[in-house]
């Protein structure tokens, strides 16, 4: 609670960017000769700007990579509970610079035409020199994507909702429904009841009436605007569809906060 209470006065102070920036180098310092030995140890792993990556997830090569395969993994045994991945069109909604999406096309295979969007210019400029075998597009903050109704059978978009506000959450699960085919599965990620314990009283409040709690003040997308997401608000969210699955994990030993998984079907 002390650091959600530190992170409201940054964000009234108009400090968090900078705040932000500092803790980027502080982070490039503690793993450099962690993710040194991981380059020489791995010439072929392209890699991303290192702000890049910190801004989407965290300076750190091994995880990235390795923590990027094996979160694809488990997306992968997930999606097939619930769709044949096979001729399949599949969206990464928000890829960054392709922690996830990289390591689909290996995974998954079997005639499947992959896709990545995102806000962030200079990740989708990364991925589509680096990453081959899949189509790449700058989307804006808007709920605007170049696709027609109805062409994908999957997309997923990790960890996304939780930098967005309450308007957007209604207008990007809008399009994303549009541009999503009849039966086809929409993968979302939370910030559920594992992270009451981050917030303050008054957002606690808020959040245990059902309300969508938003920490602005900040560029929305951006790492460091965040949304935390009662069950009660992505129910009403989700109401004209299907949900077919909703996920949660008790907090790891080391205090690590899983997000929600939601799964949800197109009718």
């Amino acid at each position: 609670m002390l650091k959600a209470k530190i992170s409201n006065l940054l964000r009234h102070l108009r400090l968090l960017y900078l705040t932000d920036k500092a803790r980027f180098y502080f982070h490039w310092l503690r793993y450099r000769k962690l993710n040194q030995s991981f380059r020489q140890a791995h010439p072929e792993v392209k890699l991303p700007p290192d702000y890049l990556l910190y801004e989407s997830f965290q300076l750190h090569y091994p995880l990235y990579y390795e923590d990027g395969q094996e979160t694809a993994q488990e997306l992968v045994e997930l999606f097939r509970q619930h769709i044949e991945l096979k001729d399949k069109k599949i969206l990464d909604w928000g890829c960054g610079p392709g922690r996830i999406i990289r390591h689909m096309p290996a995974l998954i295979g079997n005639g499947c035409e992959f896709y990545g969007t995102d806000y962030n210019q200079k990740s989708i400029a990364w991925c589509s020199q680096h990453l081959k075998g899949i189509t790449f597009n700058t989307n804006t903050l808007a709920a605007q994507l170049p696709y027609p109704d109805n062409f994908f059978d999957l997309i997923y978009g990790y960890s996304i909702f939780t930098h967005l506000s309450e308007t957007l959450h209604y207008e990007w699960y809008a399009e994303l429904i549009r541009v999503l085919k009849p039966q086809g599965i929409l993968f979302l990620t939370t910030q559920g009841n594992n992270y009451i314990a981050k917030l303050t009283d008054t957002e606690r409040e808020s959040f245990n009436q059902g309300q969508l709690v938003v920490r602005g003040k900040v560029k929305e997308g951006h790492r460091t605007y965040s949304a935390f997401h009662p069950e009660p608000f992505m129910r009403h969210l989700f109401r004209k569809e299907e949900i077919v699955e909703h996920l949660t994990a008790p907090p790891h030993a080391n205090g690590w906060l899983p997000h929600d998984f939601w799964i949800v079907k197109k009718k």
